[in-house]
């Protein structure tokens, strides 16, 4: 199944906080498929990658660690592990 791809126009009018919010839980939630789990299908894309870089741009920091959070513990994942995972060179 292949993975939805959502490119996210920043100059849209219609551009919704959800729609940030989806782009980097989406991406979030490739990085745990490829990395962690044991998926033969892979979802990380480039799009999906600058899509949740560009939606960090505007989402608080409370918010991408929510969802880096919350998906950690549903997919059982640690959350340092997640981190580093997510932003290797920090």
């Amino acid at each position: 199944m292949p993975a939805m791809v959502m490119t996210l126009d920043l100059n849209d009018p219609e551009l919704e906080f959800s729609d940030l919010v989806y782009a980097y839980q989406s991406w979030v939630m490739a990085v745990i498929n490829d990395e962690k789990l044991d998926s033969e299908d892979k979802l990380l894309s480039d799009e999906i990658t600058e899509d949740a870089l560009n939606a960090m741009r505007f989402l608080p920091g409370e918010v991408t660690s929510a969802i880096e959070t919350s998906l950690a513990r549903v997919y059982d994942v640690d959350a340092d592990e997640l981190a580093a995972l997510l932003f290797p060179e920090d």
